[in-house]
Parts: C-alpha cells; structure tokens; sequence
C-alpha cells in the first residue's frame, strides 16, 4: 500500500518559468511601458515574453552609458582586459544555458548551438588580449619637421550604440559588442528583435562579471520603433548598424547626422561569416586619435638639453 503522504502524481510540481528583463545601468528593469512581446523558436513554439522598450527605456540607458563612460575609459587597459576575460569565465559556466538559448533562437543542432557558443566565449577572450595592445598598433610618433615629439594617441569615441546582428543572437553580438567596450567606450545594444533572449541572458553574466553599471545596457523590442531616438540623441557619440536593413540604416544615418556622430554601416556577413577570426576594424571605428606636440628643447651637438 502506498504511503498517502507522498504525492504520487506525475510531475506534481509546476514550471518556474524565466521572467526576462531589460539590463540598463546595472539594473533589471522591466520596460517603462509595461509591454513585452512574445518570442516564438522558427516552429512557432512560444519560448518566452520579452520586454518591449520604449524610448523613455532608450534615453535612460544612454544616461546610464554616459555616467558610466567616465570611468571605464579611464580605467587602465590591462583592468579592461581583466574584465572581459572575466566575462568569457562566467559564460563558460553557464554554456549549457546559452546553447539551449541559441538552439532554440536560431532553430540549430546542440552541437551547432555548442559551436556558437564556444566561439563567442572565445572571441571574449581575443578581445580581452587586444585592451592593452591596440594602442600601439594605431598610435604612435610622428615625424615632423622641428624640435618636437608628435604622438598620436587613440581615445575611445564615448557612449555607441550597438544594433546587434538580426539573425546571429549571440555570437554576432558578441562580436560587435566586445570590440566597442575593450576600447573603453560604453554601449547600448539593441538586441536582435526576434531572437533576444540570449542578448537579455548576457546581461546576467556581465552584472556578475566586474563589468560596472552602465557600461554595457542591453534593450529589447521593435529595432525600427527603438533606434530613432537614438540615432538622434545628442548625448550619443557613435552607432553601429550592424543589425539594420537598407532602409533603416539609411534612416538611422541621416538621423545620426545630426550632432556628427561616427557611423558604422552594415555589411552582409551570414552565420559562417562570424567564425572568422575578426580584425581590428570594428575597434578603431570607435577610436579618435589624439595627437600632442611636445617640443624637446634645444638640440646641440651632444643631443637634447633635457
């Protein structure tokens, strides 16, 4: 006779489903407005709601980016460095939850999914490698015709935002996110708009990775509905369009104009294209270059009088 204290029903215990949220500041906010949206696999599964940020939720993560941006970019590139690899510590303890994400956001195999994921924890790395050499493969002195040092510096651009690639959810935006920050900007990223989830988990993993508040500020939701305002924003330096189509992007271009900021247009690059080892390109888009004038004092026979 079975004991009546034991439940023996199948499964008695319910489902704590994954509420997901908005990554601004440091925080998880839920949207301004209230809404979500909901997020379907490519067989039309529900997999999850998904907020739907509206531009109150835009124009507090640029505040957020801008207080942040302060102190990142004058942190030393070697913290940076440290930083990110911590980033890539932290997802490598959670890549079951990631290649789960990504099967089910990109409708692959685990062992795809395994694949992508591993190349985006890997390419955290490369980045984190690059923080403290970067400037001495775009910077440098100059010669000039006088008693001077000319030296030429770079210096992250400010506060970017990022449109995360539509059809790579997690290891394009990694791939266009972790160039952005390793320079010393701060970002905001608009995450792909039918497949967020693993952009939303990845907030998670950077509040827990010494990454400071505001630094990285993650929003989901419409692109097209999310974008304008802050294409236009004032108080926002650079935009990648990584994740714009034609007509968008030309919108989003024209609006950037405004207040001059610095304009990365997109490129077709499929899945396969993202496993490429990347180049400094997408680093030095978001780069100014500083340069000094020094005189050396008067050179005589025996050299400089310092």
């Amino acid at each position: 006779m079975s004991d009546p204290r034991v439940d023996t029903r199948p499964d008695p215990r319910l489902s704590v489903f994954k509420t997901y949220k908005l990554y601004v500041g440091g925080k998880f906010p839920r949207s301004e407005s209230g809404r979500v949206y909901e997020v379907s696999d490519a067989k039309g599964k529900w997999l999850a709601n998904a907020p739907l940020s509206s531009r109150k939720d835009a124009r507090d993560a640029v505040v957020a980016a801008r207080k942040a941006f302060g102190g990142w970019s004058g942190a030393t590139a070697y913290n940076r460095g440290q930083i990110l690899y911590r980033v890539a510590e932290m997802l490598e303890g959670r890549k079951e939850q990631f290649v789960r994400e990504v099967a089910d956001a990109e409708s692959l195999s685990k062992p795809k999914a395994t694949a992508q994921v591993d190349a985006a924890i890997d390419r955290w790395v490369w980045y984190a490698g690059w923080t403290d050499k970067i400037a001495q493969v775009v910077g440098g002195g100059n010669p000039v015709a006088g008693p001077y040092f000319n030296l030429s510096s770079p210096e992250p651009t400010g506060v970017v935002v990022v449109l995360a690639p539509q059809e790579s959810s997690f290891l394009g935006l990694v791939s266009v996110l972790a160039p952005v920050i390793a320079t010393g900007n701060t970002a905001i990223v608009v995450a792909s708009e039918k497949s967020p989830l693993p952009a939303l988990s990845l907030g998670e993993v950077l509040a827990t990775s010494d990454v400071p508040g505001g630094v990285v500020n993650i929003l989901s939701g419409r692109t097209s509905e999310i974008t304008p305002s802050l294409a236009a924003h004032q108080d926002v330096n650079a935009i990648d369009l990584a994740g714009a189509d034609e007509a968008l992007a030309k919108e989003l271009e024209i609006a950037a104009a405004d207040n001059l900021k610095r304009v990365l247009r997109p490129q077709t690059v499929d899945n396969a294209e993202w496993f490429a080892t990347p180049g400094t390109e997408r680093m030095t888009a978001f780069l100014e270059t500083k340069t000094v004038w020094h005189p050396t004092g008067a050179l005589g026979a025996s050299g400089s009088s310092y």
